[in-house]
């Protein structure tokens, strides 16, 4: 069993920041929700992080791995940080407030 100060430092390590797009929105309609986690997490991790950051039943995982991309300044070519994709899946009734109501 992990105790939860652990667990609680090692969620800034596993979810960076959600997702919001066009296709983010519309799944969100599917009560799927998506992240940008860390390269190396994988789905358990994802899952419990997930559970305990905001206290939801979690389904499913789904995740990616998105090639890398060029990136230019000036003269010098480089190449952008890879990043992995994953979209959880939630239980009927869960939902997660990723927008602030005033």
């Amino acid at each position: 069993m992990i105790n939860s100060l652990t667990l609680y430092e090692s969620t800034a390590q596993i979810i960076k920041y959600p997702i919001i797009t066009d296709k983010a929105t519309r799944l969100l309609e599917n009560n799927q929700y998506s992240f940008i986690v860390n390269r190396y997490s994988d789905k358990t991790a994802i899952k419990t992080t997930i559970e305990y950051l905001f206290n939801v039943k979690v389904i499913k995982v789904n995740t990616c791995r998105l090639p890398r991309k060029k990136k230019r300044v000036g003269k010098y070519i480089g190449w952008k940080p890879q990043y992995k994709k994953a979209i959880v899946s939630l239980a009927d009734g869960d939902v997660i407030n990723l927008f602030t109501e005033n």
